[in-house]
């Protein structure tokens, strides 16, 4: 029998790993699709008022952010089988406690059980760097984009199973708009039992080796500098500029008198665009370079910027923006990733990454947050503006961080 080298075999474990990953992505991402499409609508079910409708993204959102750190560092310290596996556990948990709080028309309940969900979509932005663990330099764009690529499904099938989730909700005695929680609740389960199932060898542990690996915020604080800081300052920056412009967007076109079903197809196009298309950024990352493919997102984000502040009550021309920003994000999110892996040595990956998903959460809310009171303040067209000036410092920092890599070679 023909021996297989040290090469074959680890291609072999690639392999595998973002198989599992693919595949844990596609129904862990059904479950995020379905519990999104009604966590505002829940809340405001509960309360009677659509104030706390935005509520339920921001809670999602600190979800995320507060799990990231904790769940790297149970990486750092035991691979990344287990703290995916607790991610997609703790997203099951949540979308269980929202349910409890339908109900129960428990506002605090439901909150919770909001932020609790947030694991779920931490384990799904940490699956993307579990696909590069074993990656080749020059594979490093692809892998990582497969799995991002894969949760398109679930963005996909999610939201539409809101019909049957009713029906579900009504055989089992729970109000009707929580049904499509009790798939993710489902879809989050069996997410964390292929992940602890399937996911072996676990690539962290057969990439660190037996190298010493730092744990905790504190230990990635000293590896933010240069290229690692460029990276974080781009995929940051490039999700709070996606967020904000996207979450004022069905407002925007409802003022202009667009039907539903036009701002349901906009959103759509803009998260196919996000993620239909990343297999080509990975791959423009591997052979084009990552920083030039962060520079290629930075200007399809002005672009997106430009078309969509000026689309007035232009139903087609909003759509065609949200779409460019949808592409933008993907570009810069994508290469930015790879650029931040390339830039770390394997031991600090998995603290800096999660760091790193921190920010990129923390931006996004805040980025919510800011821009409702952007657009009473001064209009969509203003809050496209400023999306477009947050593209400056990441251009500065790419361009410089070139020149200095072209002066030191």
């Amino acid at each position: 029998m023909a021996s297989v080298s040290e090469p074959e075999a680890v291609d072999s474990v690639q392999r595998r790993v973002v198989s599992v990953l693919v595949l844990v992505q596609v129904v862990g991402g059904v479950g995020n699709g379905a519990g999104l499409a009604v966590g505002g609508l829940l809340l405001k079910d509960i309360t009677g008022s659509s104030v706390w409708s935005g509520m339920a993204v921001v809670m999602l959102t600190l979800g995320a952010a507060a799990f990231t750190i904790p769940l790297s560092s149970l990486a750092a310290r035991t691979g990344r089988r287990p703290a995916l596996t607790l991610g997609w556990c703790a997203g099951a948990l949540g979308a269980g406690i929202v349910v409890a709080g339908s109900t129960l028309d428990s506002l605090p309940v439901a909150l919770l059980g909001l932020a609790l969900f947030g694991g779920s979509t931490a384990a799904n932005l940490q699956s993307r760097f579990a696909a590069v663990d074993r990656a080749e330099p020059s594979q490093i764009g692809r892998s990582l984009s497969l799995v991002v690529w894969s949760t398109t499904v679930g963005a996909v099938i999610g939201p539409n199973l809101t019909g049957p989730g009713a029906s579900f909700a009504d055989a089992v005695g729970v109000p009707d708009i929580a049904g499509p929680m009790l798939f993710s609740a489902a879809a989050f389960a069996v997410a964390g039992l292929l992940t602890f199932g399937l996911l072996r060898p676990d690539p962290l542990v057969h990439a660190a080796g037996a190298a010493p690996v730092p744990r905790g915020l504190r230990a990635a604080l000293p590896h933010v500098r240069g290229r690692t800081l460029t990276a974080m300052w781009a995929i940051a920056s490039s999700h709070a500029v996606m967020v904000a412009v996207m979450a004022l967007t069905p407002v925007h076109m409802e003022d202009h008198g667009a039907a539903l079903e036009v701002i349901g197809l906009t959103i759509s196009l803009h998260i196919a665009g996000m993620y239909a298309l990343s297999p080509l950024m990975g791959w423009l990352s591997d052979a084009w370079g990552p920083d030039r493919t962060i520079l290629l997102g930075q200007s399809v984000l002005v672009l997106a910027a430009c078309v969509a502040g000026t689309s007035g009550g232009s139903q087609a021309q909003i759509t065609i923006g949200l779409t460019l920003l949808g592409i933008g994000w993907s570009a810069s999110v994508i290469a930015g990733a790879a650029k931040l892996t390339e830039s770390l040595e394997v031991s600090t990956r998995p603290v800096v990454q999660g760091l790193s998903d921190l920010t990129m959460n923390l931006a996004g809310a805040l980025g919510g947050l800011l821009a409702g009171v952007v657009v009473a303040l001064s209009g969509f067209g203003t809050l496209n503006a400023a999306a477009a000036v947050l593209t400056v410092p990441v251009v500065v920092l790419v361009l410089s961080g070139r020149r200095v890599a072209a002066h030191t070679a």
